[in-house]
């Protein structure tokens, strides 16, 4: 690393954003950890990383954004630019998952699911990118999951919102290319987060109780993801989205997937989708935006 990045992390306050703006700050790198309620909900995650940045001497500080508010989101661009004079990278990591039958999901439910994992990372890009753009460097990292691959039953809202985060991160790849900027996308795999306590739950009872077998397969599905889940450890994505940091431009892969079983799965999709993603744009004459700059 030849100097330290200045990097936007959203979804601060537990998960990977936590172990991400810790690890980060500790490889030397200027750290904005954002998270909603800094004063209220999360004063105490934000507490403790400034105890931690004090303790070890860390260019590490929590700041207040809600990824759904416009204002909010300015506000803490704002606040980065004016604190250090530049903003480097931006990693997209807020978001929620949702669970239960699709139909059992108010269309306001599933608004919200898009607002946290789809929106949010527009928004926060869309107040961003012209800072990148004025220094003609920069990075994306969009952390989506493993299931923004597949599609799993009873995660409906979720599977579509990541799904289009995904697409939403590939075309800032094209797009971003000649203007010097990396767009990536960092797949997890089903680790131990607390992304499952802030779930959006289906709350159409009645709906659920109308399906033959609805409250039998859902407590099944439970029953397969909790025997499922990933016993990997999650530092492990914070090291993967770290080491896409410190990677020079123009050599970071579009995708990196982290965790055993998600490499597994995924990898092979991986590789067969840029295939043919590259052939396509070939064919439309657009093989320029396959080359980062």
């Amino acid at each position: 690393m030849s100097a330290p990045y200045v990097a936007l992390i959203t979804g601060a306050s537990t998960g990977f954003g936590r172990l991400l703006v810790q690890t980060l700050a500790r490889r030397g790198h200027i750290v904005f950890a954002s998270m909603r309620g800094i004063a209220d909900k999360n004063a105490g995650a934000a507490a403790e990383l400034a105890s931690l940045a004090s303790r070890e001497n860390l260019a590490l500080q929590a700041i207040e954004m809600d990824v759904t508010d416009d204002p909010s989101v300015r506000k803490a661009i704002d606040h980065v630019m004016a604190d250090a004079g530049r903003l480097d990278v931006v990693v997209n990591n807020a978001g929620a998952t949702a669970f239960g039958l699709l139909e059992s999901f108010s269309v306001e439910q599933a608004r919200k699911a898009f607002e946290l994992n789809f929106f949010g990372p527009l928004r926060v890009n869309r107040a961003a990118l012209p800072i990148l753009r004025a220094r003609k460097s920069g990075l994306l990292v969009q952390v989506t999951s493993a299931g923004a691959r597949y599609v799993l039953p009873f995660f409906g809202p979720y599977t579509a919102a990541k799904f289009a985060a995904e697409a939403l991160a590939e075309t800032y790849r094209y797009e971003l290319a000649s203007e010097g900027i990396d767009s990536v996308i960092v797949e997890p795999g089903g680790y131990g987060t607390s992304l499952a306590k802030n779930a959006i739950m289906a709350d159409d009872t009645a709906r659920v109780q109308s399906y033959t077998r609805g409250k039998e397969l859902l407590a099944a599905a439970v029953r397969g993801m909790t025997a499922a889940a990933s016993t990997d450890n999650p530092q492990e994505v914070a090291d993967a989205i770290a080491a896409l940091i410190e990677t020079p431009h123009g050599k970071r892969p579009l995708r990196t997937v982290v965790g055993r079983l998600a490499k597994s799965l995924l990898e092979d999709l991986n590789s067969a989708t840029d295939r043919i993603q590259a052939e396509r744009l070939r064919a439309l004459g657009m093989a320029e935006m396959l080359q980062l700059k």
